[in-house]
Parts: structure tokens; C-alpha cells; sequence
């Protein structure tokens, strides 16, 4: 696998659509060609991470945050920060940033707050936009509808509501002329052949299209597969920043202290209201989650879980009658094990490669496909080699701050 593979996957993983806009994400470092068989995944690339990655043999770096997030126009080698650029740089070490898409992405950082703090039903807290939407046509011999259905469904085609695999089927007659080289499924190589087939039609979220276009080619019989894809004004599922939704318990501002200091691993919080206030519905928002105190308590939030709550932002939760939990920024360190697991289960899925979408070629048909625009085209599926690909946790990610506990005055 090369870090162009590598890139395909985590795009899948949190869509760069998903980002907001001019947010730095995507290969901050490196080169697409750059051959990788060890990932490793980081909050940051600290010079600390660095050193590990250099250590660990590591060819491609996923972060959370961008190691030149602010502009800057010098990098020091005489510094910590610029020696560790220059090291990775060097060593021809990769550095791909997932920031607010790996935020807004389904079981996305936001997601991982919602379910350590217990939320039922999590919505999206700050709408950022919509997921795009498909028309899928795919033109099957009635002898493999069922088995094509059944796998697009399974995918993730046709989900609308509380409802699945919701299609349309139309019985038709397909026409194709197999030419030398070609091996039907139906029909001889040189004559005309008439195959009873069944438009098969169906919506597609845009973050499930290509696997169920890999479901779809995985059981559909024919060597090359016609099918039509086009892109819906419909509106899709909001997607965006921070989860709202009611507490497993209702407990004490204290009490969720507690557990949100323990579910995330923190040395303490830091808290505005009333410990013993009683609180049955919260927000999280991760990283710096000032900006959602208005959105809320607007909302019906008792709390709102988040970290680098300024003192300003404190009063206007009180003016607001918002309590506030601050767990600090590194309670996004759960984005390396989380995201790390999620890569690993899509190299698993992939077999250790990525076949990513099937080749297109415009060879005419009438068993061929037409592209969004309409333009007749034909597809056949590609599939990379499988390849060992290690995928590890970086160890020394450490938050920069510390507690000291004072002594109460007498």
C-alpha cells in the first residue's frame, strides 16, 4: 500500500467534505507514492510523537491536529518544533491531519464523547451541512436480483428513515453484442444477446457509495457491470459538530464530574454551576467548545462537556444557565485509538488493500452505465493485492498541562 491507498481509506473514514471550511486537513507532509507498511496514529505530532514514530519505523503519521496549524513563515531547527519537521521531513515520513472531518464524521471523535459520557440518542448539536445523495441503477439478470438487492441493502443503499433496502424494480430487456476477449455471463461471443434483466433502483448516502458499489460488483454476475449513478437534490442526514441527547441517569453536576474525569482519563475538570446542581441532559463538543455554549442552552443542555472554556466564556454560561465541565483539549487523545481502530477494521474489510472505485472505460453498450452527467460508460472492478499493513497507537502523546492541588487557606 502506498499513502495515496492509505488516503482513500481514511477518507472513508471522516469525508473531507466534512470539514469546515479552511480547515487544514488532508498530507501535510510527504509523498502520495511513499510505500507504507506501518500507520501510526497520534493526537499530535509532538516532537515526543515524532520520536517515537522515527523509533517505530513508522511511514505514515495520522494526526488529529496540524503541526502548522497557525501560519508561520520560518521553521527552526534550533527548536523542539522545527527540529521534529525536519526529522520527519528527513526520514520521509507522511503526515496525514483529520481535524473537524474526523469531528463531523459518523462514529466520528464527537460520537466517541457522546457514548464514554453515556448520551441515548445523540443528535448533532451544530448542523454543518448535509451528506449528498445518490440515484444508484443497476440492470441485473433476474436470476441474481435477489442476491444484488440483498448486498446493496446490507451496504447501506436504500436506507430511508426507519426504513431499509428500499428499491424499485422494473422488469426490461437488456441488449449486448460480446466481442472478442470478452467471456459472458450470457450469451456467445459474436451474436447479438437478449437477456431478461430488472432495473434495480435505489439511494445512496454519499459516505456509503463505494461499498456498496463493491457489494454491488461482489455478486453481480456480469463481466462488466452496467449501472447509472446520479446526484439528488434530496437532503441527506445532518452531519456536524458536538452530540446533544439525555443522560443514561440523571445525576449531579459533581457526579458527572466524576465520570467524565474517569471515562476519559483526566487528572480533574474544571467546573462552572453548582456541584450538586442535578443534570439529565448534556452536550459534548470536543476540542475548543466555547463557541457551542449559546447553541447549547439554546438547545435544553444542563451542561455542556468540552475543554478551553475561557473565563468570559464561563460568565456567559452562567448569564446563559448553562453548566459547564472543561476537561481540557487533550481529551481528544481518544481520536488515536479510536480512529486507529477503525483503519485496522477497513484494512480487514479490504483484505489489506483497497480496490476503491471500479475503473470506468467508454466502451459503448446498452449493457453499459451512465455516468452523473448521463454520458454512457462501462465498468469493470479492480482490486489491489493484498499487503500487511501494521497499524499502531502512538505511546507519548501527553497532555502539556498539570494539576497542583493548593492547600486550602486557613
Amino acid at each position: 500500500m502506498d499513502v495515496r491507498t492509505a488516503v482513500r481509506l481514511l477518507e472513508r473514514i471522516a469525508p473531507p467534505e466534512r470539514a469546515l471550511r479552511d480547515d487544514p486537513i488532508g498530507l501535510a507532509l510527504g509523498r502520495e507514492d511513499r510505500p507504507v507498511r506501518r500507520v501510526m496514529f497520534a493526537l499530535e505530532a509532538t516532537p515526543a510523537v515524532v520520536e517515537e514514530a522515527l523509533d517505530r519505523g513508522i511511514d505514515l503519521l495520522v494526526v488529529h491536529h496540524h503541526p502548522l496549524y497557525r501560519p508561520t513563515r520560518t521553521i527552526r531547527t534550533d527548536r523542539a518544533d522545527g527540529r521534529a519537521l525536519a526529522r520527519l521531513l528527513q526520514a520521509d515520513v507522511a503526515v496525514y491531519v483529520m481535524h473537524t472531518n474526523a469531528d463531523a464524521a459518523d462514529d466520528g471523535l464527537n460520537d466517541v464523547f457522546a457514548e464514554r459520557v453515556g448520551l441515548e440518542a445523540p443528535d448533532v448539536l451544530e448542523v454543518t451541512g448535509r451528506e449528498a445523495l445518490f440515484k444508484l441503477a443497476v440492470f441485473v439478470p433476474a436470476s441474481h436480483h435477489e442476491s444484488v438487492l440483498q448486498a446493496i441493502g446490507d451496504a447501506g443503499a436504500g436506507w430511508i428513515g426507519n426504513y431499509s433496502h428500499c428499491t424499485f424494480n422494473t422488469p426490461g430487456t437488456g441488449t449486448f453484442w460480446a466481442r472478442e476477449g470478452a467471456d459472458p455471463f450470457l450469451g456467445k461471443v459474436g451474436e447479438l444477446t437478449r437477456a431478461d434483466e430488472i432495473r434495480l433502483e435505489t439511494i445512496v448516502p454519499a459516505g456509503r457509495l463505494d461499498a456498496v458499489l463493491q457489494a454491488m460488483l461482489a455478486v453481480h454476475p456480469y463481466e462488466e457491470v452496467a449501472y447509472d449513478l446520479y446526484p439528488l437534490a434530496n437532503e441527506g442526514r445532518p452531519y456536524g459538530l458536538g452530540r446533544i441527547g439525555r443522560l443514561r441517569a440523571p445525576m449531579t453536576l459533581a457526579a458527572l464530574a466524576e465520570l467524565v474525569a474517569e471515562r476519559f482519563g483526566l487528572e480533574g475538570v474544571r467546573i462552572v454551576g453548582d456541584p450538586e446542581r442535578p443534570v439529565t441532559r448534556a452536550a459534548v463538543y470536543s476540542g475548543s467548545g466555547a463557541r457551542a455554549i449559546p447553541k447549547a442552552a439554546a438547545r435544553g443542555a444542563d451542561v455542556l462537556i468540552t475543554g478551553d472554556v475561557g473565563y468570559h466564556d464561563a460568565r456567559e454560561a452562567e448569564a446563559l444557565g448553562l453548566a459547564v465541565i472543561d476537561g481540557g483539549h487533550h481529551m481528544e487523545k481518544w481520536f488515536a485509538p479510536h480512529f486507529a481502530g477503525r483503519f485496522r477494521a477497513l484494512l480487514a474489510e479490504a483484505d489489506g488493500g483497497e480496490s476503491g472505485h471500479p475503473s470506468r472505460s467508454g466502451a459503448p453498450s446498452g449493457a453499459g452505465d451512465r455516468d452523473g452527467e448521463g454520458h454512457s460508460v462501462r465498468t469493470g472492478q479492480e482490486t489491489a493485492a493484498p499487503e500487511s499493513v501494521d497499524v499502531v497507537v502512538a505511546e507519548a502523546d501527553r497532555d502539556p498541562f498539570r494539576f497542583m492541588v493548593r492547600s486550602p487557606a486557613p
